[in-house]
């Protein structure tokens, strides 16, 4: 017998029909010997529809009554398929955040996860319980209620598992693993069979959206094995797990892209030390996360430097930089929203040398300007414009072998 945690997102739970086919899907899961714990997403558009009830009411609702109020979707799904494996003759038993407890921190909207009372979810699978757990949400100390962030699901169900030391967590999802890269951009992609959770938080934050990254930490933090798979057949996914010397024979193992990113650039900075700091602890500070950043060589003690935000965080950032550049003498500024990160990933660069050489012939052959590039130990990114994305990505992952690769399907 087995613990398995499985997680269905919004499309998956998408509509009455869909809840049944997941519920059948559970039952099958639970005749088969094993204990299982079900976390899931609102129906898919429900989220959306309660944001935009909130934005219809008031330009800036509270935070708090925002998260009471975007928190109520995945009620209403761990109900519906609490009431439908009943109906099948199963013991099935739905829990909010709040009522486990998933204690959380108070950053309403992108709250973290501190601890996961793992009590009474242990003692109903004592007595043959399916539990059905709302994803996406918590409660912090004073007893409001918390919500992860989009995608927080993923890590509400991969801190269950690691709290009850799952055999496995399964998130199922509409795609049935882990591509190469995008394939709906590039049709020769290959269905992944491992990837190691590096990989995989590097791919998940350079933009592949099949798990959130947050969710890859804890699974790495705790070494939850994650099985990627699709909520509409049984075939295998991809497995999302801890390193091992057959990944590191493969050179690249993924290609991503984000469009989400927007590029400011601050001109005639003077260079000389705590000018950085007081450009980036404000931004801090508004919790806008910076990604890549890049400064000139100094010329007659000037330079300009040059840094990339989530796009969604663009208006907010140029207020902050518009207030700081006088302070610090700069002469200028701008910005543009028309770029896209592509980034090549692999364990394998480890041990291979030439990959950031490739990379740049590969685009320089197709007339791609590379305006910032940054690098990590397992992958190279590079900003370039907007329109060139698709371009990029089936080039790169044609010269890196990817369209070679074959499933064992």
């Amino acid at each position: 017998m087995a613990l398995v945690v499985q997680k269905y997102g919004g499309t998956s739970v998408g509509t009455v029909e869909k809840i049944r086919n997941v519920a059948k899907r559970v039952a099958k899961t639970f005749d088969d010997g094993n204990d299982v714990v079900v976390i899931v997403s609102a129906m898919a558009g429900e989220t959306n529809r309660l944001v935009a009830l909130a934005d219809d009411m008031c330009e800036f609702p509270s935070e708090r009554e925002y998260d009471v109020l975007v928190s109520t979707g995945e009620q209403v799904t761990i109900a519906l398929l609490s009431m439908c494996l009943q109906s099948m003759g199963y013991n099935a038993k739905s829990y909010l955040g709040s009522q486990i407890p998933v204690v959380t921190d108070s950053a309403h909207s992108r709250a973290r996860i501190k601890n996961i009372d793992d009590k009474k979810i242990r003692e109903d699978l004592k007595s043959g319980t399916i539990i059905i757990v709302a994803g996406f949400q918590g409660i912090d100390e004073h007893g409001n209620v918390t919500t992860l962030g989009r995608g927080g699901s993923d890590t509400s169900a991969v801190a269950v598992a690691a709290a009850l030391k799952a055999d496995v967590c399964e998130i199922y999802t509409d795609v049935d693993g882990v591509y190469t890269t995008d394939p709906r951009m590039v049709p020769e992609a290959a269905k992944i069979e491992k990837i190691s959770y590096e990989e995989m938080l590097e791919m998940a934050s350079l933009g592949a959206k099949v798990l959130q990254i947050r969710s890859v930490e804890f699974a790495k933090k705790y070494n939850v094995v994650i099985h990627v798979r699709s909520s509409f057949d049984d075939k295998p996914g991809t497995l999302v797990m801890k390193e091992d010397q057959e990944m590191e024979t493969v050179l690249v193992s993924g290609i991503a892209y984000n469009k989400d990113e927007a590029k400011i650039s601050i001109f005639g900075v003077p260079d000389q030390p705590g000018i950085a700091a007081q450009i980036f602890t404000p931004l801090g500070e508004a919790g806008i996360t910076v990604d890549m950043i890049i400064q000139n060589v100094s010329h007659e003690g000037k330079t300009d430097m040059t840094f990339t935000v989530p796009k969604t965080d663009c208006k907010k950032a140029l207020k902050i930089v518009e207030e700081v550049a006088p302070k610090i003498n700069a002469s200028g500024m701008k910005h543009t929203e028309d770029i896209a990160k592509i980034s090549v990933i692999g364990v394998g660069m480890r041990s291979h040398a030439g990959i950031a050489q490739k990379m740049f012939e590969t685009l320089s052959k197709e007339g791609i300007n590379i305006e910032m590039i940054s690098t990590s130990e397992i992958k190279i990114s590079c900003v370039i414009a907007a329109k060139y994305t698709e371009l990029a990505v089936r080039v790169l992952h044609e010269a890196f072998g990817l369209n070679k690769l074959e499933t064992d399907e």
